[in-house]
């Protein structure tokens, strides 16, 4: 598990926007000819993404569902299936690995690719440009010295096309963008805007001084942003193979406290784990196919790294409690999915005798049961956990889930 990381100077943006929706179009063809929109994973079921059609008809991310079908009658309304869009989103990363080792996701549908050194494997810059559109689809790309640029050029490109700033060219091209491309808070936005500053070439020329002495610490980062002297480069790492625990129901589970039993379970069975010896967990995930076909997700990142039950169940059930799934549950997943070392006391313990044994029977058991599955071409070893156990009906009170030792 442990991590190493890779730095590149020069970088491409790899962006689509509207990604979910480009993703629900991907699966069903016949949304691109008519307005269509997909509601928010929360219970307020407003608009989150909205196709180009329905923005025409005045529909607008926000809207309650009953002001976007007044504006637009004819507007399809998805269920939205974040796992879905994870799963093609890990994919796109994936095919982008492939290409370079510095690889850096900053959110669903935008991820930097690390280009140093690979015009001495594909040539010029237009070759790595072909390379990456390849496997990047109808993405838009942007080519430049640093993250801030190439996400700059990204949002100038048309789809499945490349905008490529070239360092004599970094100057007039960012004196040209508007100052909405720099990370701003609505009031230093309004506030420039006031002041007659709507191009970074404008908030360049002023003094840092004078621009750090208005806005502070962020007057100062805007200003060398827009004066292309902040060069920040990806910065990629080798992500650590995740621990996973599935659990999934006989009948679908709709009830919250039944589904908070079942995390608690998924994540006692991942701290067992012998690869989690010796270390702490910082991320995890945990994600539930619906019995309406549509999916939900949790996610949590501690800031302080911990081992503990409670602690990585937290952030869980916090999600399960603000935003439930939006259907019955027939399939729970738990991935803990980031580590730190533990401290030295913990790694000790991890390499005793006891772990080491607990270790040997765990790989014998797990050879013994790959063997059976290979043989009889399909699992054939479960556990059986208590999930409802006041329940007067036997399917109810346990649940079966496949053996992984």
């Amino acid at each position: 598990m442990v991590q190493s990381s890779l730095v590149s100077t020069n970088a491409v943006c790899c962006w689509i926007p509207l990604f979910a929706l480009r993703c629900e179009a991907a699966r069903q063809p016949d949304l691109t000819s008519q307005p269509h929109a997909l509601l928010a994973p929360e219970l307020t079921r407003r608009m989150w993404q909205v196709s180009p059609i329905a923005r025409r008809e005045g529909v607008r991310p926000g809207m309650t569902v009953g002001q976007a079908i007044g504006l637009c009658p004819t507007l399809r309304l998805l269920e939205p299936d974040p796992v879905h869009y994870e799963q093609e989103f890990s994919a796109l990363v994936a095919a982008l690995g492939s290409i370079s080792p510095a690889i850096e996701p900053v959110e669903e549908g935008k991820v930097f690719v690390g280009v140093d050194g690979l015009e001495g494997l594909y040539g010029e810059v237009e070759n790595v440009i072909a390379v990456i559109k390849e496997v990047a689809g109808g993405s838009r790309l942007g080519w430049g010295r640093g993250k801030f640029i190439a996400a700059t050029a990204a949002r100038r490109a048309k789809p499945g096309q490349a905008v490529i700033v070239r360092p004599e060219d970094e100057k007039p091209f960012l004196a040209a963008q508007s100052i909405s491309v720099l990370p701003l808070d609505p009031d230093t936005h309004r506030r420039l805007r006031l002041l007659g500053i709507k191009t970074l070439g404008k908030l360049a020329a002023l003094p840092e001084d004078a621009v750090t002495s208005q806005f502070g610490s962020e007057g100062k980062k805007i200003w060398r942003l827009a004066a292309g002297l902040t060069i920040e480069p990806v910065k990629g790492s080798v992500a650590p193979e995740p621990i996973r625990a599935t659990l999934t129901f006989y009948s679908a589970v709709a009830d919250r406290t039944m589904i908070a039993r079942a995390l608690g379970q998924l994540v006692d069975r991942a701290l067992k784990h012998p690869r989690r010896l010796g270390w702490r967990v910082q991320a995890l995930r945990s994600s539930a196919a619906l019995e309406n076909g549509a999916s939900w997700v949790a996610a949590g990142v501690l800031k302080d790294p911990s081992a503990d039950r409670e602690r990585l169940l937290a952030p869980l059930l916090l999600r399960l409690e603000q935003a439930p799934p939006l259907g019955a549950v027939e399939r729970l997943t738990l991935e803990l999915t980031g580590f730190v070392p533990g401290t030295q006391e913990l790694q000790l313990f991890a390499r005793d005798a006891a772990a080491a044994a607990r270790a040997g029977r765990r790989r014998a058991l797990r050879a013994a049961a790959t063997e059976i599955s290979t043989r009889l071409r399909r699992p054939m070893l479960y556990h059986v956990i208590e999930i409802e156990p006041w329940s007067r009906l036997p399917e109810r009170r346990y649940a079966l889930i496949d053996f992984d030792p």
